[in-house]
């Protein structure tokens, strides 16, 4: 279930084995992203999730959006 979390609370969960998925589209994932981010791109984040992600692990999904 998705539900919002503070910096603080992304660092922690990574730190214990989160992973970091940035749903950007590919040219501004490449210009800046977080560091250690996985790339899946919204539209494609159903099927591609299934084979980059481990099930086994929490997922934060980040989107950094200015409008």
């Amino acid at each position: 279930m998705p539900k919002s979390i503070d910096r603080e609370e992304v660092q922690r969960m990574v730190r214990a084995g989160a992973q970091l998925v940035e749903v950007l589209p590919s040219p501004e994932y490449e210009e800046d992203h977080l560091p250690g981010a996985i790339h899946l791109a919204l539209r494609h984040i159903e099927d591609q999730g299934v084979e980059k992600l481990d099930r086994n692990r929490p997922v934060i999904v980040y989107c950094w959006d200015t409008a």
